[in-house]
């Protein structure tokens, strides 16, 4: 039965134009995500994702038309991905469109999968609505997970800039995956045959009031007040350091001594401070190992008159590592902490030994063939500061990788080098998860970013001020204070894991009555 435009049933036109459909209505969902901010635009493309997905005749059909959809939502979204291949381009230019082809079916397959289960699992159009609105927000949690991990672009993220994205503190980055599905299902779920587009008018009534109360429950959150700020200043370094110079000879030293000088830098007196309580450098911030630094530490710390946190790389033994150490006040190494998520095939290469034979080798590692992982997450006690998280790049992504299991630190801290990422896309996403890490856990983010955005984010993911790309400078900002422990950091994802079983569980009793009813029929 016919309904809205571009929400009906399959009809006779060719299947390529149909999946060309399927492939601009997920492009569309992308526009959600940071930089552009359009959930409107998501939630409204989803529905028609939903809708058309549910209607295919047979359970292969669902798959494709899923895939197809997947896979233009995350060839915008993850576009970002063809940058890391030209910084090197003459080297590995030529992978950049292949990388974003296979990452955009990579990503397709996590919706197409959900169609094919979804459409199993549903009685009717309806009913298989539901079904993949559930597996979508399933697959969302399953790719921080599947291959190592890689849960960028979830369909939650469109909420991270609005007053939703507070409801994360009790279910996080999954909740957020549940709202945007749920509003995206409700006008198919209330689609009846003799309703028509009443139907569907209806559902839409109820996703708006659905995100309302997400919006008001988040609005509520914001209004209650804050603890005061901390008298800690903290110094983030911005160097923007080019990542195509970065690592020659010529510039490397240039960009060095712009770290110590930016270092030495007198505080705003506004912060009421002579020094910071601690100086971070970004990710890989300078051009020499740690087992070779001794004689530059003095230098450092006499310019910084204060603690370092350096990004460094380190060896030990055959083993690099990624790191981030502490250069004490009197030009000592104090605490260090090693990267232990690991970008593949940016840090380190599946097989890595046996590939290096033939000379492949991890492209982000600077010394041999790829990083070596570090023992976990820690919370480190740096003399003077609060007890802190760090995390290097792209761990902030992974919620997962929060140390929630022992001492809870009083803030979080970020080192990255979104130099790899270019200027469109990928660093405005990447800050957007640094805030979401801030508004899930009630701690607050500070984040040095050798290109930028730096920035400080207090305990409900507000951006208290950034370094934008491309600017060279310092930060100076007094640590937020901590919120107290959420529900999600208290039970992390078993409640939302606990209530979609539930819903999965319902669906297939559901089902289950459908089936055997026509049998009771025959029967009397």
């Amino acid at each position: 039965m016919p309904g809205p435009a571009g929400m009906t049933p399959d009809h006779p036109a060719p299947p390529l134009r149909r999946l060309a459909l399927d492939l601009l209505t997920g492009v569309v969902a992308a526009t959600g995500q940071a930089p552009w901010g359009l959930w409107p635009a998501t939630v409204l493309a989803l529905a028609v994702v939903l809708w058309r997905v549910a209607g295919t005749p047979s359970a292969r059909a669902a798959a494709l038309r899923a895939l197809t959809a997947g896979a233009g939502y995350f060839a915008l979204a993850l576009f970002w991905i063809t940058q890391p291949f030209l910084v090197e381009a003459e080297i590995y230019g030529w992978m950049s469109p292949f990388a974003l082809i296979l990452m955009a079916l990579g990503g397709g397959l996590f919706w197409a999968v959900p169609a094919w289960a979804g459409w199993h699992l549903g009685h009717d159009r309806r009913d298989r609505v539901l079904a993949l609105a559930l597996g979508l927000v399933l697959s969302d949690w399953l790719r921080g997970w599947i291959f190592t991990g890689f849960p960028w672009a979830l369909t939650g993220h469109v909420w991270i800039a609005t007053p939703a994205a507070q409801i994360s503190a009790w279910g996080g980055a999954l909740i957020l995956s549940a709202l945007t599905l749920s509003a995206a299902a409700l006008p198919g779920w209330c689609w009846r045959p003799a309703a028509g587009l009443r139907g569907f008018r209806r559902g839409a009534v109820l996703a708006a009031m659905l995100i309302a109360a997400a919006w008001f429950a988040g609005l509520a959150r914001l209004a209650a007040p804050l603890p005061p700020d901390t008298s800690f200043v903290v110094r983030l370094v911005q160097p923007d350091a080019d990542q195509t110079l970065k690592w020659s000879p010529e510039w490397a030293p240039v960009f060095y001594r712009r770290l110590v000088e930016l270092s030495a830098l007198p505080v705003d007196p506004r912060l009421g401070a002579d020094r910071p309580a601690v100086v971070v450098w970004p990710e890989t911030a300078v051009p020499f190992l740690l087992n070779d630094a001794a004689p530059m530490l003095p230098d450092i710390s006499a310019a910084a008159g204060a603690p370092v946190l350096a990004g460094i790389q380190r060896g030990e033994g055959l083993a690099w590592f990624n790191s981030l150490a502490e250069i004490t006040a009197d030009a000592r190494i104090g605490a260090v902490y090693d990267k232990f998520h690991l970008v593949p095939f940016g840090e380190y290469i599946p097989w890595g030994d046996a590939l290096a034979r033939f000379g492949i080798g991890a492209f982000a590692a600077r010394q041999g063939n790829g990083y070596t992982p570090g023992p976990g997450p820690r919370v480190l006690n740096i003399a003077g500061l609060p007890p802190v998280q760090p995390m290097i790049c792209y761990e902030t992504i992974f919620e997962r990788d929060l140390a929630r299991g022992g001492e809870r630190p009083a803030w979080l801290l970020q080192v990255t080098n979104d130099a790899w990422f270019g200027t469109w896309s990928g660093p405005y996403q990447h800050l957007a998860q640094a805030r979401l890490r801030a508004i899930q856990t009630g701690l607050p983010l500070l984040r040095a970013a050798n290109t930028g955005v730096s920035a400080a984010i207090d305990a409900r993911g507000h951006v208290r001020a950034t370094l934008p790309l491309g600017d060279s400078g310092v930060l100076d900002a007094r640590l937020p204070g901590a919120l107290p422990a959420t529900l999600w950091w208290r039970w992390g994802d078993l409640p939302m894991l606990a209530l979609l079983a539930a819903a999965a569980a319902a669906l297939l009793l559901r089902r289950r009555r459908h089936v055997r009813a026509p049998d009771r029929h025959r029967l009397h």
